[in-house]
């Protein structure tokens, strides 16, 4: 499950994760850093060391060394939720804030430096889904991808997919891609034409306690395993296994309620 051959950074170059717009990091805010890093350890082997203080305790994710991922800890005193949060790469973090607010989107948290790392802001879209943007120094992001245990892709689930496509289309510089053939309400996000995230639209079947959110996928070698390791690891089975475009796909919580997808890609 560790073994880190694939990709450096998205699409095999590191410098793909400076190019605005690019899904560049996911972090994990958790109560519970201790079991988290228990759950997650044993599900996908990571091993943990620790990150920028800025918002509190935080531990970045390692497959062999190299990071893959981020965990903080919420404050005991704010009710928020238990999520993954994706981070879209800028080049300049301040005047993307400006952008967001322009577009509609809430700056919640920053502009604010991340030590040495870099600078971020967290904030939500017009329909209310929490993103946040990372601008590189010392911390590029991901740093491998493409072998299990890593992120594979990251998808909007909202009301409908167009109305809040565009607010990235506006904000981030995306091309949107409609995928009509599918029958389903999606579009695709672009970066330099490839795309690098999606957007679903469910309607009333969006879970009523969550809202529109952001949905990190993870590799996996065997989707049907990983969801036995998930029940056994205190975790919850959302959604089963499944035929996706990207491969076999199955919806799951940790032992806190943060969802997350399990990725088997398709062969070729």
């Amino acid at each position: 499950m560790t073994e880190s051959r694939g990709r450096a950074g998205q699409d095999g170059d590191d410098t793909a994760l400076r190019i605005p717009g690019t899904p560049c990091w996911v972090s994990l805010m958790a109560h519970g850093l201790e079991a988290t890093q228990e759950f997650y350890g044993a599900l996908f082997g990571w091993e943990f060391r620790p990150g920028p203080q800025q918002l509190g305790p935080y531990l970045r994710a390692l497959l062999d060394g190299r990071e893959v991922a981020g965990i903080g800890q919420l404050p005991p005193d704010r009710r928020l939720p238990v999520a993954w949060t994706p981070y879209l790469a800028s080049d300049d973090v301040d005047r993307t804030a400006g952008t967001v607010r322009s577009c509609g989107g809430t700056v919640a948290v920053g502009p604010l430096d991340a030590a040495e790392a870099g600078r971020m802001l967290l904030a939500s879209d017009p329909s209310g889904a929490v993103f946040g943007v990372w601008q590189a120094a010392a911390h590029l992001g991901t740093a491998v991808t493409g072998v299990p245990g890593t992120p594979a892709w990251n998808e909007l689930v909202t009301y409908t997919a167009a109305g809040v496509a565009t607010f990235y289309v506006t904000a981030f510089g995306h091309a949107q891609k409609a995928v009509p053939a599918t029958g389903r309400d999606y579009v695709t996000l672009h970066v330099d034409g490839r795309p690098v995230a999606g957007v679903r639209g469910v309607g009333d079947a969006l879970p009523r306690d969550r809202g529109p959110h952001w949905v990190t996928y993870f590799e996996t070698a065997d989707v049907a395993d990983a969801v036995r390791r998930v029940a056994g690891l205190g975790g919850r089975v959302l959604e089963g296994v499944r035929e996706d475009d990207l491969g076999r796909v199955a919806m799951v919580a940790d032992r806190e309620g943060a969802r997350f997808a399990l990725l088997e890609r398709a062969p070729g």
